[in-house]
């Protein structure tokens, strides 16, 4: 994958190909994610950051929000390795009734995730349950990952041991 700065805009080239899916839900049998062709701009982000915690003196200058599920849960990369790439950071959701969670440890892990058949809301509300793997996501995951294919579960649970505290140091914003 093509590493990008962390103060970029601009989608990872794996990003940008998954903007490009349709995503099916499938009646709740398929992913309920549709991907963003942009980053949502700094200006929205940090809006919905205060609405969220209700600090009008929040900024979300931590997050690449990058695409939402139907009810409004937005998926971002969340810049949690300070001067490493945005395809190094970890992938996470927050949900709009208020489900919080790590999805992958980094955006290549994603991917597989997402070739699984399992979107970032269903990660966090379901966690390691089976998807229906899709094969335009597995293509995308075959040409830009940088790690190996793992099942949705593994990587689901890995990201949130390395980042366990992602849950409550967002809920602590809302304080």
């Amino acid at each position: 994958m093509t590493g990008t700065s962390t103060d970029d805009r601009c989608l990872p080239p794996a990003l940008a190909d998954v903007a490009r899916v349709e995503f099916d839900y499938a009646d709740g049998d398929g992913i309920d994610f549709e991907p963003y062709s942009t980053f949502e701009s700094a200006e929205e982000t940090t809006g919905w950051v205060r609405d969220w915690t209700g600090d009008r003196t929040a900024d979300g200058s931590a997050y690449r929000v990058f695409g939402q599920d139907g009810t409004g849960g937005l998926a971002a990369l969340w810049l949690a390795r300070p001067g490493r790439s945005l395809s190094d950071q970890p992938v996470v959701f927050m949900g709009s009734e208020g489900a919080l969670g790590v999805v992958a440890g980094n955006l290549s892990d994603f991917l597989w995730v997402l070739a699984d058949g399992v979107g970032p809301m269903e990660a966090v509300q379901f966690g390691s349950r089976e998807g229906r793997p899709d094969a335009r996501l597995t293509e995308i995951a075959e040409r830009r990952a940088s790690t190996p294919r793992r099942p949705a579960g593994e990587i689901i649970e890995g990201a949130r041991a390395e980042f366990p505290s992602f849950v409550q140091d967002f809920e602590a914003l809302c304080r």
